[in-house]
């Protein structure tokens, strides 16, 4: 499988690198996807543009960790495209601070939890959120990383 992934980065915050980016999107796609090749947008920002964003799309006040767009494409329009996720990385960086977790960890899963958002997972249910949720433990378990909810009320 190929993932294609442009990235684009507008915060004044540290971010992980395009490799590992581009790992956790690929690991996360490739778990649900039997695409060959999928094209993906992800955008990292700071508090000021992920705050607009939330309201515009969402009618929610401030800032929220990831907002996820999937491709809402015509059938007959035949691209790779997923769709794009926006990660706004001073968020990232307080709830990994406030759960104590390791910060790279953190933005693993908001990186697959955003691609699974655009292969059309959803946790607004109950059932809805077990399943996303042991998918996303699966994936970053096969990255190496821990459980993002040991321990946790976090909600992503």
């Amino acid at each position: 499988m190929i993932v294609d992934v442009d990235i684009q980065s507008s915060s004044n915050e540290p971010v992980p690198t395009e490799a590992d980016l581009r790992t956790w999107l690929t690991a996360a796609v490739a778990s649900q996807s039997r695409r060959e090749r999928v094209e993906i947008s992800l955008r990292l920002v700071d508090t000021e543009e992920m705050s607009r964003l939330n309201a515009r799309y969402r009618g929610k006040q401030g800032p929220t960790n990831v907002l996820s767009f999937p491709a809402d494409l015509p059938a007959q329009i035949d691209v790779p495209l997923l769709g794009d996720i926006v990660i706004c990385a001073p968020v990232v960086r307080r709830e990994a601070a406030a759960q104590g977790k390791a910060l790279d960890a953190h933005w693993a899963h908001m990186a697959v939890h955003g691609a699974l958002h655009l292969l059309g997972h959803e946790h607004e249910q109950p059932g809805e959120a077990d399943a996303m949720e042991a998918l996303e433990t699966d994936i970053l378990r096969q990255l190496d990383f821990p459980c993002p909810y040991a321990g946790s009320d976090a909600d992503p």
